[in-house]
């Protein structure tokens, strides 16, 4: 992040704060910046306890509650400068199974947010959202696909009125959070199983956490009302990252080919075609500016002649990791080199 300042004497809240971004994110700002308080608020009181007494910190608040609740988010939110807004339920079986769950915490807890950074003039307010919103065949993308859309009409409708700027950040598997593929791989390991892929040609874009966090900090930087911020990312197919972590751990069970499973994709996008048309290209982040205000009376009868790319920006077309790059990878992970001690 660019300027020290932008978080110096702020408050902060960070909604699913207990959670593998919270708990990064957390350990990065109190290590490199100087706010007056992070408001870490969950409904999960054990994880609450345990990041209490793991960081000893006086200016962490835990606020238990639950964005499903707007009274519990409103009265979290009084005097915040900044939200990042993280809660959400993110796991492809449990939203499959329990669609309208996702849907109160996904989309209604969104807008509870929303809502009430909006109301307690909140300068800035930075939503989590993922590649499996991106032209999503299950129910976890396709609820992460509207939280989007509520915070750029959020961003549309205010258009800076009320002094709160709503962004958006984008990104793939973030690697060793909870719940994905690598600690799954290391439970089998310890539990002498053979390793288990769904397609070992399918791919997956690999994002170390401090990276994802790093992104999010740059929307708080950076982002403008209605972005959707992407951190570009390199890619790895299932067959090398379970044979890289074989390699890494001395692993003598093998891999076993389980199939794709119901709600799963090939490849994942983190840019549409249609996205790219508009999006602004720096390098290591792509910006996609939405804010263009939608006219009802031009809606139906103008549109823009443009070319549409071929293909959109995708885990099968990013940077592909070798093996060696793949290792190379998970053993700069915190975690990876604690399990190998």
């Amino acid at each position: 992040m660019g300027k020290a300042s932008t978080l110096n004497d702020k408050i902060i809240l960070i909604t699913g704060g207990t959670g593998s971004f919270g708990n990064d994110t957390i350990g990065t700002i109190l290590s490199n910046h100087s706010p007056k308080e992070i408001r870490i608020f969950s409904r999960d009181e054990k994880k609450q306890f345990d990041m209490r007494n793991r960081l000893k910190s006086p200016i962490l608040k835990f606020l238990i509650g639950d964005v499903r609740d707007r009274d519990s988010i409103s009265k979290a939110m009084k005097n915040v400068d900044f939200v990042f807004h993280a809660a959400a339920l993110k796991q492809v079986p449990t939203c499959e199974f329990f669609p309208m769950e996702a849907i109160k915490t996904n989309i209604l807890g969104t807008n509870n947010v929303l809502e009430a950074a909006e109301e307690y003039h909140v300068k800035k307010v930075v939503v989590l959202s993922t590649d499996k919103a991106v032209y999503p065949i299950n129910a976890m993308g396709m609820t992460k696909a509207l939280l989007e859309k509520i915070m750029l009409a959020k961003a549309r409708n205010s258009n800076g009125c009320s002094g709160t700027v709503f962004c958006g950040v984008r990104y793939g598997n973030v690697m060793y959070s909870r719940g994905s593929v690598i600690p799954l791989f290391v439970e089998q390991m310890q539990n002498n199983q053979s390793l288990t892929i769904t397609n070992p040609d399918m791919t997956r874009f690999l994002l170390p956490l401090p990276i994802a966090v790093g992104l999010v900090l740059h929307a708080l930087e950076k982002g403008e009302n209605g972005d959707i911020l992407i951190r570009k990312s390199p890619a790895a197919t299932m067959g090398t990252l379970a044979q890289a972590m074989i390699d890494i751990f001395k692993y003598q069970k093998g891999v076993k080919v389980i199939g794709i499973r119901e709600g799963e994709k090939t490849h994942e996008t983190l840019v549409t075609r249609e996205e790219l048309i508009k999006a602004e290209d720096s390098g290591d982040f792509f910006r996609i500016k939405n804010l263009e205000k939608l006219d009802y009376s031009k809606f139906f009868n103008e549109g823009k002649i443009s070319d549409i790319p071929r293909d959109g920006y995708t885990s099968e077309n990013t940077k592909r990791l070798s093996l060696d790059e793949t290792k190379d990878l998970l053993l700069s992970l915190k975690e990876i080199q604690s399990e190998l001690k």
